[in-house]
């Protein structure tokens, strides 16, 4: 299969990894962005096939997972309503609020509905004049364009009883977040290379320099991983913090312009809460003022809605790197993907779920 295949070559792998071997001399802490590079890695072992000093950190990178708890309790207070049809992808419906989820709402008679696209809930609107059909835009600038236009269709289209319930989030600021930490101890980054298909990389030089860590653009199949941990590495040992596009079959360094126009013109910056991290200033977008009639939050008055944490889930310390999942006393015990704490066990991008799925006999039979 073109571009799949040709990136699992265990061969072409073996070769990447003598290299990374024979260039590392010191000790480094990188952090991977993205949650389908986690699954990746945890996936096909590549954590453990690198040197022992090179440690592999899992960051915040799973649109699901940094959804806050707050935002999916206000899109289960607008699904249980009468007259609505709430639309979602399907990897929401199992994420826990303060007390049940999508699928509760739904089983309870609620009208949730799994779709594919934000296209497809408006054309729900459209078939349903008589009812409000929300979509649940959530995600890292990589889903953000289907959300924004699918949002200036249905205003140009003069379709009323659609809205978005926006919870995007942007990489760039929680790059820096995660750098401003006190308990930091990242020194060099792999970027995500879908949301720089979108956004370019015009955004990462300024932190690389500010913070002098090496940010490598890297893909998802285990070649595009591997050789993203080789260029890290060099920068590492060379004493560079330069950006690095080791994705060059997906991300320009323009990104997609048409996608980035449509962002501005819908989008507007806003300061934004991430699940089990806390607020980061100018980290997200919500609809822009002439937009802002199709915002649910607003349009279902649910704004008022705050919430708090489980205790027991120790998920934003996974998604700042701080822990790995199994070090998480509720792991595989009161925690499951049947009986989920937090977001990262349910997503299918979840660092816990990496670890869970791939990983839980082994670390079970270790203990």
């Amino acid at each position: 299969m073109k571009y799949l295949d040709e990136f699992s070559d265990p061969q072409l792998a073996e070769r990447l990894l003598e290299q990374i071997h024979a260039v590392s001399t010191r000790p480094v802490a990188m952090m991977e962005v993205c949650g389908g590079q986690t699954h990746s890695i945890i996936r096909h072992g590549i954590d453990q096939l690198l040197p022992d000093r090179i440690e592999l950190i899992h960051g915040p990178g799973c649109p699901v997972c940094v959804t806050p708890l707050e935002i999916i309790d206000r899109a289960l207070a607008i699904a249980a309503r009468p007259g609505v049809i709430f639309c979602s992808f399907g990897d929401m419906l199992r994420v826990p609020g303060s007390s049940q989820d999508l699928f509760s709402v739904k089983s309870a008679g609620g009208d949730v509905r799994v779709v594919y696209s934000p296209l497809d809930a408006l054309k729900l609107a459209r078939e349903n004049p008589d009812r409000e059909v929300v979509f649940f835009g959530i995600g890292f600038e990589t889903t953000a364009p289907a959300n924004a236009m699918t949002v200036h269709q249905a205003r140009r289209l003069g379709v009323r009883n659609f809205s978005l319930l926006v919870s995007h989030v942007l990489v760039p600021p929680a790059i820096a977040a995660i750098m401003e930490s006190p308990t930091c101890r990242v020194q060099a980054f792999l970027a995500a290379g879908h949301v720089c298909s979108v956004m370019g990389t015009s955004e990462y030089p300024a932190l690389a320099e500010k913070y002098r860590v090496p940010i490598v653009i890297t893909g998802f199949e285990p070649l595009d991983i591997l050789e993203g941990v080789r260029k890290a590495v060099v920068q590492f040992e060379e004493g560079r913090h330069e950006v690095e596009n080791a994705y060059p079959r997906a991300v320009r360094a323009e990104g997609n312009l048409p996608a980035m126009e449509m962002l501005r013109d819908v989008f507007e910056v806003t300061d934004r809460t991430w699940r089990g991290i806390g607020m980061i200033p100018a980290s997200g977008w919500r609809l822009a003022e002439k937009y802002r009639e199709f915002d649910a939050e607003l349009r279902f008055d649910v704004t008022e809605i705050r919430t708090a944490e489980s205790s027991l889930c120790r998920s934003g310390e996974v998604l700042q790197g701080l822990i790995k999942p199994h070090e998480c006393p509720a792991f595989g015990r009161e925690c499951t993907p049947r009986n989920p704490l937090g977001a990262t066990m349910v997503s299918s991008e979840g660092a816990c779920a990496a670890y869970y799925t791939y990983r839980r006999l082994e670390l079970v039979d270790a203990k």
